[in-house]
């Protein structure tokens, strides 16, 4: 009994060191710098540093016989190139950011942080060294010959570069719910990474597209932009495993990937559909006078006027018919954003020269059928009609 009892024991006391192993490959002691995601941009991204960055997992076999010889290597290149580690298990997002598909991955964060170099040389710490000096060598010709002017963070070239970027509002982590969630407008955010090219490439097209849709949408559908290296909790919160990755929000419903094109046309259109899926139909108003012309068809686009038959030749009934097709046409093609009015006291006149014929001022139909106008009795009292000549008759 006792010595099952000790074998127990023995085997929890292995169980127990083997998980303090996988589980942590490095410690602060070690000369290789742990790398999360709340870290990576302001220690690598930002850094005019060379890089070497492992990503491993835990309980990757290769990873583990890796770990002394990327240790050893970190502490040889201590002071001259930075070596780094990131727990991609735990990190997938960061994994995922820099397409990391096996362990253990190693890549080269050279001049360029934008294009990090897949290091495909031997396991050793002395190859691994070797191969660092080798692209610092290469970095340095660069910086020499001018070919690299220095990087500046992905941050400050986002808030210098070119475009107007007025109509985009920056979300953070505190800012979001209170914007984006508790709101009844239609959202578009773009999660971004400073040093993401293909988001570079497409802040010009979005800003421009924040601005048109602003104007078209009356301001009911929002561009929005969150940088995702930051605002890690967000990031978190909606998967984002690449950039720039744009999500559609709207109250009420989960959110959903845009996957449409990335130019200010693609994005405004898409904008516009979202729009008019969530806008009512236009308001269907009667005009009663010139006031109510001017103010429904000038803040539009495009303004219909129908001119209904008068309400004796078709009845409140017949009027309502009218009107029901009217406010189908409306539902059906409500993104076109136009107004609508109704004339229905059965007159018309032409509209010549581009303006529109002058309005009487007249009370609203009451909804009711129409009567004919009530005549004054005709007195014959005083009229002989037997004094009349019958030929005339």
């Amino acid at each position: 009994m006792g010595a099952r009892a000790a074998g127990r024991l023995w085997w929890g006391t292995v169980s127990c060191t083997f998980f303090l192993a996988v589980n942590g490959l490095y410690s602060a002691s070690d000369d290789v710098i742990e790398l999360t995601p709340t870290n990576f941009n302001k220690e690598v991204i930002q850094s005019e540093s060379l890089w070497l960055v492992e990503f491993f997992a835990p309980w990757c076999g290769h990873c583990q016989r890796l770990t002394p010889e990327w240790k050893k290597a970190a502490t040889a290149l201590k002071g001259v190139v930075k070596v780094g580690a990131v727990d991609a298990d735990k990190h997938q997002s960061l994994g995922g950011q820099y397409g990391v598909r096996g362990f253990p991955t190693i890549k080269i964060f050279g001049a360029n942080k934008n294009k990090a170099e897949d290091y495909q040389g031997g396991r050793t710490s002395d190859a691994i060294v070797d191969a660092a000096l080798s692209a610092l060598r290469s970095m340095v010709k660069d910086r020499l010959s001018g070919r690299s002017g220095g990087y500046s963070s992905g941050k400050q070239s986002r808030e210098s570069g070119g475009g107007d970027k007025k109509d985009v509002i920056e979300l953070t982590d505190d800012s979001f719910d209170k914007n984006v969630i508790n709101s009844d407008d239609v959202w578009m955010v773009e999660f971004y990474a400073p040093w993401c090219g293909h988001c570079k490439n497409l802040e010009p097209e979005w800003a421009a597209a924040a601005t048109e849709v602003k104007e078209q949408t009356k301001g009911k559908v929002k561009l929005a932009a969150v940088d995702a290296t930051v605002n890690q909790m967000l990031a978190s919160r909606y998967g984002i495993r690449g950039f720039p990755t744009i999500k559609i929000f709207q109250k009420g419903e989960d959110p959903v990937d845009y996957d449409g094109g990335r130019t200010r046309s693609d994005i405004v259109a898409r904008a516009l559909d979202l729009f008019s899926d969530n806008a009512p139909p236009p308001e269907l108003l009667e005009i009663i006078s010139e006031d109510v012309l001017k103010s429904t068809c000038d803040a539009h686009q495009l303004c219909i006027i129908s001119v209904l038959p008068h309400i004796l030749d078709t009845g409140a009934s017949g009027r309502n018919s009218y009107l029901d097709v009217m406010l189908k046409m409306a539902e059906k093609y409500k993104k076109k954003m136009w107004g609508e009015l109704s004339v229905g006291r059965g007159s018309t006149a032409p509209v010549g020269g581009g303006a529109f014929p002058k309005i009487r001022t007249v009370e609203p139909w009451d909804g009711k059928d129409g009567e004919l106008p009530v005549e004054d009795d005709i007195d014959l009292s005083d009229v002989d009609l037997d004094d009349w000549d019958k030929d005339e008759l």
